[in-house]
C-alpha cells in the first residue's frame, strides 16, 4: 500500500475516537502491552516526558521539544489529534515521520494488529516508539490522547509527568465531575517520579497530592511558584500559564539533562519554526485579522473568548463548528452574543449539522447563517468584512484543520 492507501486503512478499518466516538474508545492497556511486547518493548528504551491534562498539553508539549531541540538533544515529539497530515502526530525535531516508515510499519504488522484488533490510537503509539527507537532519540516528549490512568501512552516510566489542568471534557468516558477527571490524569504518576502540575483548584489539589504520596512522587503546583516569563512566538494571553507550567517542568529536567537559559529562551521563541505547531491562536488572514484556534472546551474558549473580546475591531464574526458528542449548553454561553456567526459542520462523520448548531445556538442569542461547508463559512466571513473587522474561527480541531 502507498501513503494515502495505508493512512485510509488506519482510518477506516480500525476504530478511532477521534472519528467514531465512543466506539473506539478502549478502556484498557492489555492491547498496547501485547503491541509493546510484539514491538520489543521499544518504551523503555528511550527517555521521556509524559504530559496529560484537558487543556494546554499540545502547547506545553511542542515548547518543551522546541527547548529540548535549542538545548542540542534529538527530540522525538508524539501529540494529537493532527490538523492536516497524520505524521503530523509523530516528529523528530520538528520533522514529521516520513511516509515510507509509515507504510512499511504498518505492512510489517497488519497481521498482529488485525488478529488483536488493535485500535487506531494503540498503533499509532506502537509507531511513534518504534520510530523513536530506530532512530536512536535522546529524548521524547509523549503526550496523552486521552485521560491518562488508561491511556495507551500510560506504559512509559518518564523523567517527568506533567498534568496541565483539569476542565470538564470527554466526560462520557473519564468522569462527569472534575475530581473524577483529576484522578484518571493523574494515572500516569508513577512510582519516585516527580509530577508538576500546571493549575488546581480546591477539588482537584487532593487527589494530585493523595496519588503523589502514594507513589512517593515528589510533586510542583506551578500556581504557587513564581516564574518570569520569556517571550514566545505562541500567542494568546492563556500560553502564560502553560510556559509557567514548562518552565517548572525544565526545573525538574535539570536534575537529569543539562539544559541551557540561552537554550530556554531560544526554545521559547521559536516553538512554531522548531516544531511546526499550528492551531493555537494563529493567524490566517489579514486586513481583516483571522484567528484560528482549537479550543472546544469550556475551560479551553473561555479564555480564548476572553482573548477575543480584547481585540479591537469594528464587527466580530465568527465561524463555528462543532461534534456532535459537545456539551452545547455548556459552551454556547460563553460566545458573545454581539457577533455575526458562520455555522457550519466540521467535515467528519461525528460534526454536528450546521442547521442543529443554528438551532442550538438560536437559544442562547447568538444569531449567524448556515453553511454547508467551513470554507463556504469562513469565505463568506471574509467577504462579509471590512478590513477592521475581526474574524474567528474555531470550535472543534477539525474545523481549523479544514481553514488550515
Amino acid at each position: 500500500m502507498n501513503y494515502k492507501e495505508t493512512t485510509a486503512w488506519m482510518f477506516n478499518k480500525l476504530p478511532m475516537y477521534q472519528q467514531q466516538g465512543a466506539f473506539a474508545y478502549k478502556k484498557d492497556l492489555t492491547n498496547t502491552l501485547l503491541l509493546a511486547d510484539h514491538l520489543g518493548n521499544p518504551e523503555r528504551k528511550i527517555k521521556t516526558i509524559h504530559i496529560a491534562g484537558t487543556n494546554g498539553k499540545g502547547s506545553v508539549s511542542n515548547m518543551l521539544a522546541s527547548v529540548l531541540q535549542e538545548a542540542g538533544y534529538k527530540t522525538g515529539l508524539y501529540t494529537s489529534p493532527h490538523l492536516k497530515d497524520f505524521r503530523e502526530r509523530i516528529k523528530i525535531n520538528g520533522q514529521d515521520i516520513p511516509e515510507e516508515y509509515v507504510c512499511r510499519f504498518i505492512d510489517e504488522n497488519k497481521p498482529f494488529f488485525e488478529a488483536q484488533q488493535l485500535s487506531f490510537f494503540e498503533m499509532t503509539v506502537g509507531l511513534a516508539f518504534d520510530y523513536f527507537v530506530k532512530e536512536e532519540v535522546d529524548i521524547a516528549v509523549i503526550e496523552t490522547g486521552m485521560g491518562g490512568r488508561l491511556d495507551s501512552t500510560n506504559i512509559i516510566k518518564p523523567l517527568v509527568s506533567v498534568i496541565t489542568n483539569i476542565g470538564l471534557d470527554h466526560t462520557q468516558f473519564l468522569g462527569t465531575t472534575e475530581v473524577a477527571i483529576a484522578g484518571e490524569k493523574a494515572g500516569i504518576v508513577k512510582e519516585d517520579i516527580s509530577v508538576v502540575i500546571g493549575e488546581y483548584t480546591n477539588d482537584t489539589k487532593p487527589v494530585f497530592e493523595k496519588v503523589a504520596h502514594t507513589n512517593n512522587a515528589p510533586i510542583y503546583f506551578v500556581q504557587d511558584e513564581i516564574h518570569e516569563l520569556y517571550p514566545s512566538d505562541l500567542l494568546g494571553s492563556y500560553q502564560e500559564q502553560n510556559q509557567k507550567t514548562v518552565l517548572q517542568t525544565l526545573t525538574v529536567l535539570q536534575k537529569h539533562l543539562e539544559i541551557s537559559e540561552q537554550a530556554i529562551k531560544e526554545g521559547l521563541l521559536n516553538v512554531v519554526a522548531n516544531t511546526g505547531f499550528m492551531g493555537r491562536w494563529q493567524q490566517v488572514h489579514t486586513n481583516p485579522v483571522a484567528i484560528c484556534d482549537t479550543a472546544h472546551n469550556k475551560h479551553g474558549l473561555t479564555l480564548v473568548m476572553q482573548q477575543v473580546q480584547r481585540q479591537q475591531f469594528d464587527v466580530l464574526r465568527i465561524v463555528f463548528g462543532v461534534v456532535n458528542d459537545k456539551d452545547l449548553a455548556e459552551i454556547l454561553p460563553l460566545l458573545p452574543k454581539k457577533a455575526q456567526y458562520y455555522f457550519c459542520k466540521p467535515n467528519v462523520p461525528r460534526g454536528l449539522t450546521a442547521e442543529e448548531l443554528q438551532a442550538e445556538a438560536h437559544l442562547f442569542g447568538l444569531e449567524g447563517r448556515v453553511y454547508h461547508s467551513v470554507t463556504n463559512a469562513y469565505d463568506a466571513a471574509l467577504s462579509d468584512s471590512a478590513a477592521t473587522d475581526f474574524i474567528y474561527v474555531g470550535g472543534s480541531t477539525f474545523v481549523v484543520a479544514e481553514i488550515l
